[in-house]
């Protein structure tokens, strides 16, 4: 997994994997979940790909749009 930037240094976020279909992410507390084009839509897997790459966003995404979405907690 690659260490989240957490550029607003606020994020539940620690670290996260992409795939083509899917991204996971683990937080902070240790869960880690997987969000799969199928269980959260291609849209919002992508809009998470680019947050999580920016470093800053992904976890206010993931409350506010995806965050029973996901396909399984890992």
């Amino acid at each position: 997994m690659e260490r989240y930037k957490n550029l607003g240094g606020q994020s539940g976020v620690d670290s996260y994997e992409i795939a083509p279909d899917s991204i996971t992410v683990k937080f902070k507390d240790g869960a880690v979940y997987l969000y799969t084009n199928a269980s959260a839509g291609v849209q919002n897997i992508e809009k998470m790909k680019a947050l999580a790459v920016a470093g800053r966003g992904l976890n206010s995404f993931i409350n506010t749009t995806v965050r029973k979405s996901y396909a399984s907690k890992l």
